[in-house]
């Protein structure tokens, strides 16, 4: 139900403190508290309920709707109107929390956060009168507000005046040549196509994003990039440019501008700034016309530490161990996106020394390491793991990379590599590192070969780091405390003494009200993993060798007090980088299967 201004001024249904205490889910003696504390934070009641863990953002919104009657729009459903942003300047969205992101025949719909902020309202009174606008009002999460400001603020208007320039020079070409002979291949070659194309590069990059997203829809080109991991909307073309920017990016590519029915996949470089950054292009037909993706390969980006990736304690140990051995494989499992390359980029700049040599063998290359040997896969011509793997073995190879075992074939040479005296370091795709066993055996390795191949094989997922300048303080409440105490209960003896507490557990949540410069308003900043590591012992190899049982295989790791990947995110969570939710969404899943 849409709501007008004038209907909302005259009467709140109820405020957002009485409906609580109506329904008895904080007493007063609560809100009190609360509401001194919001006041010390320079934050809103709503926000306290979240950060103290009383109610998740997502539920708190459904409550304050059916308090207010305002309809909920979320930021996968926002398409940030470019005359709409035009309406108000960053100041005010950002003081008064309301942004608009709609604007339709008179029509501008606001996003609120607060819809008790009399202020807010007031100003929302102001720019109906003075522009003769009818407000529709949407109630907005924290997340979603923090998100769409950064847009706001940066992408949208670079490209609005790319956008006009481009109007101007179109219109001058069109009275000077007609438009019948305006090709595609002009247009996409016009400087303001170019500097918006450029100009989505270089935010994105800026960003940290290691995606872009370029959709057309029936009115409109969505352009999304994702960072850490969370696909965000960054900005809206209108639908008549669509072909022009994937015309650009396909000379760039060097790719087939005439060929629209078939997907095409190329790569281009460019400099930003003293970086030479790469970018993995891929075009898919759709009903709309063409969907772009290009993968970010930016080489400063795989410049880290295993430290750096969250590798610490018993994990830390055993893969060092692994990689100091004369030979065998440490493989790397987890899904799509969970940072195996990043870990492995880490691995190969540790071992890279001048006494060794190290070959990879990669699809793509993405991350660039001085003075390792590295191999791009191309199996449309025939060169595939497989195959590379084998040449490789002719080059002398100390360290051998392969990108990931993906086949029986290529899981038959390097186990067979491991066995010659070569590190063979790769990727599969499993659930967790007891499930590497069973995955090589369905792929034709024996099972006498893998305990005497196999080293460490180690599993991760990556959560987003929190912001370190303003993620804010809370004490867990019980729900939360029942998790951690679960967890840690779990833990090998030394972890279980010095964690237990009986007083609680203070952990830190995203400031997703007041998030800072630090992280762009986003309230996280990078993200890190979380790891488990198996390391093949004489007890391992003979439940490999005997009645081969997952189960088996838990229990002798727990034995050898492995920590799980999920005690290694309750790790982190009470160390305060990363908080309960986003471990809880990422790893629960894994923890409880």
């Amino acid at each position: 139900m849409l709501t007008s201004l004038h209907a909302e001024l005259v009467k709140i249904p109820q405020t957002l403190v009485e409906e609580f205490i109506k329904q008895g889910l904080i007493s007063e003696e609560d809100i009190k508290y609360l509401e001194d504390l919001a006041q010390t934070q320079n934050k809103d009641l709503g926000q306290m309920i979240i950060d103290q863990g009383i109610m998740s953002e997502n539920d708190l919104l459904n409550f304050k709707s059916r308090v207010y009657q305002l309809p909920i729009v979320k930021l996968e459903e926002i398409e940030l109107d470019k005359e709409a942003l035009k309406e108000l300047p960053e100041d005010i969205v950002a003081f008064y929390k309301i942004i608009p992101f709609a604007k339709e025949s008179g029509v501008l719909r606001i996003g609120i956060v607060d819809p008790e902020d009399i202020n807010a309202l007031e100003a929302l009174k102001f720019l109906s009168g003075q522009k003769g606008l009818t407000i529709e009002k949407y109630l907005i999460g924290y997340k979603d507000f923090a998100n769409i400001t950064r847009s706001y603020r940066t992408l949208t208007g670079e490209v609005g005046e790319a956008l006009e320039s481009l109007a101007e020079e179109l219109e001058k070409k069109v009275v000077k040549e007609g438009p019948a002979k305006i090709k595609l291949e002009e247009l996409s070659a016009e400087a303001p196509v170019t500097r918006i194309v450029a100009v989505i590069v270089r935010h994105a990059v800026e960003s940290r994003a290691s995606d872009i997203h370029i959709e057309p829809f029936d009115d409109r080109v969505r352009v999304r990039f994702r960072i850490d991991g969370v696909l965000i909307t960054s900005l809206t073309l209108p639908k008549n440019l669509h072909s022009a920017v994937v015309t650009r990016i396909k000379i760039l590519s060097d790719l087939k501008i005439d060929e629209t029915r078939l997907a095409q996949d190329g790569r281009f470089a460019t400099k930003l700034g003293e970086r030479k950054i790469d970018f993995r292009v891929s075009t898919f037909p759709t009903k709309n016309g063409e969907k772009v993706v290009m993968r970010i390969l930016d080489p400063l980006a795989g410049v880290v530490t295993l430290g750096d990736l969250g590798l610490e304690g018993r994990s830390l140990d055993i893969l060092q161990r692994g990689m100091t051995k004369p030979f065998g494989s440490i493989l790397i499992t987890g899904p799509t996106g969970s940072g195996k390359s990043t870990t492995l980029a880490a691995m190969l700049r540790v071992m890279n020394t001048e006494d060794i040599n190290i070959v990879t063998l990669e699809d793509p290359i993405e991350y660039f390491v001085d003075g390792v040997n590295q191999s791009q896969v191309h199996e449309e011509i025939g060169y595939t793991f497989a195959n590379g793997l084998r040449h490789i073995l002719r080059q002398d190879p100390d360290v051998i990379m392969v990108g990931e075992i993906r086949d029986k074939e290529t899981a038959g040479l390097a186990t067979q590599a491991a066995l010659t005296g070569h590190i063979v370091l790769s990727t599969l795709h499993t659930n967790d590192s007891m499930g590497v066993v069973p995955r090589l055996i369905d792929m034709g390795v024996e099972k006498y070969l893998i305990p005497p191949t196999v080293n460490v094989a180690a599993a991760q997922r990556l959560l987003r780091r929190l912001c370190p300048d303003c993620k804010v303080k809370a004490k867990a409440n019980s729900g939360e405390e029942k998790i951690i105490n679960d967890a840690i209960k779990d833990m090998p003896s030394e972890y279980y003494k010095s964690l237990f507490s009986e007083k609680g557990y203070t952990i830190y949540k995203p400031n997703t009200d007041n998030p800072c410069k630090t992280c762009g308003g986003k309230a996280f900043k990078g993200r890190l993993g979380i790891f488990e590591m198996m390391e093949m012992t004489d007890e391992f190899e003979k439940i490999i060798l005997g009645t081969l049982s997952e189960a088996a295989m838990r229990e002798e790791a727990k034995r050898q007090n492995m920590i799980t990947m999920f005690q290694d995110g309750i790790l982190k969570v009470l160390n305060g980088m990363v908080s309960l939710e986003e471990l809880l969404e990422v790893a629960q899943a894994n923890e409880s299967a």
